[in-house]
């Protein structure tokens, strides 16, 4: 029972070692990609960021993102990327289920 016990700890230690490197590396390179966009390490959030996507064909896609506080919508096919929609900085967009003026 003891050797049971001891190896289980030592798996437990050795999973909590593992995840920790993996935390801080996930950290560096995320630092360091940041660093590689013009973007200063210490600035909390990104001036893009991605909301939701659709799926509505194979390839193509809706996607909605938020670039500087504007919400974008934007159809992704293979060849091309085409603005659909932009909300601007004040304006939000309609619900789910409701439709747009």
């Amino acid at each position: 029972m003891g050797t049971a016990l001891s190896g289980l700890f030592g798996t437990i230690i050795a999973l909590a070692i593992v995840l920790g490197l993996a935390w801080l590396v996930l950290r560096g390179l995320r630092q360091w990609q940041d660093r590689g966009f013009g973007r200063p390490a210490d600035l909390p959030d990104h001036p893009m960021r991605f909301v939701r996507a659709l799926p509505i064909g194979q390839r193509e896609r809706l996607m909605l993102v938020e670039v500087k506080g504007e919400l974008m919508l934007i159809g992704v096919s293979q060849g091309s990327i085409s603005l659909l929609r932009n909300w601007g900085e004040t304006a939000a967009p309609p619900p789910i289920g409701e439709s747009a003026p």
